[in-house]
């Protein structure tokens, strides 16, 4: 994985996330999530397994339909529309688990992912990611079933990046990937925000997570237990023993 400069738009608008609230089979998953990423920022999401981390945002992006609650993207309100419409305005959610099309070519893969950008901007894009991820380049025809875990991971980024997000979502990055992967992954994050992308990254490796975010929320059953800087929060006493470990 490579932390190289990537070609990305500028951006322009702010996510806005207001009460939301979401029941699985009548669980309750959110119970009333609000919470902000400005346009360049990295925000962070953490907190314990079950805490609502996933579940926010993939209503975020459109993957779930929230019962209560607004999102605002742009100044315009997204709140329920489904995934194609959110990637087409701009947001991309990279899901956790990867979920690459494993009987499908790296280069099939990416194709995909910017079929709806026209002929010319998809030929760009894939020459740009192939020269960000030479890895990939390497494996292009390779199956993406055949690619480590860490190859995969790259893979799921990259076509996120094909859709020409202002606003990434990171669910889980670094899960699963060796200690030098996992560097590497964090600076590719860092690189794609000082290119103009706004990052909110959902993760369990607490430290690594605050350190490199502008802002961070700390979920807790559903809800913002905690907000502020990524470094207010790796020093606030109640994130270091329940997070940290310390």
């Amino acid at each position: 994985m490579t932390s190289g400069a990537t070609h990305v738009q500028s951006a322009r608008g702010s996510l806005e996330v207001r009460g939301l609230r979401y029941a699985y089979r009548g669980i309750r998953a959110v119970s009333d999530v609000s919470l902000r990423v400005g346009a360049r920022e990295i925000v962070a999401l953490v907190g314990a397994n079950g805490a609502g981390k996933s579940t926010s945002v993939k209503l975020i992006a459109g993957a779930l339909r929230p019962a209560a609650g607004s999102i605002s993207w742009d100044g315009a309100d997204i709140t329920g529309l489904p995934a194609h419409r959110v990637v087409k305005r701009g947001v991309t959610l990279v899901p956790e688990g990867r979920l690459v099309f494993q009987a499908l070519t790296v280069e099939e893969n990416l194709r995909v992912a910017g079929q709806a950008r026209g002929r010319r901007a998809l030929r760009e894009s894939l020459d740009h990611v192939l020269s960000v991820f030479p890895r990939l380049a390497d494996r292009r025809q390779q199956p993406a079933g055949s690619l480590s875990g860490g190859e995969q991971q790259m893979l799921a980024i990259a076509r996120g990046i094909m859709t020409a997000p202002r606003l990434m979502i990171l669910d889980e990055p670094s899960l699963g990937l060796a200690p030098q992967l996992v560097a590497a992954m964090f600076a590719l994050v860092r690189a794609l925000n000082s290119e103009g992308m706004a990052v909110m990254l959902v993760e369990q490796n607490v430290h690594a997570a605050l350190a490199l975010a502008h802002r961070a929320y700390v979920l807790e059953k559903g809800r913002v237990a905690l907000s502020g800087t990524g470094p207010a929060l790796l020093a606030d006493p109640t994130v270091k023993q329940l997070y940290l470990g310390l």
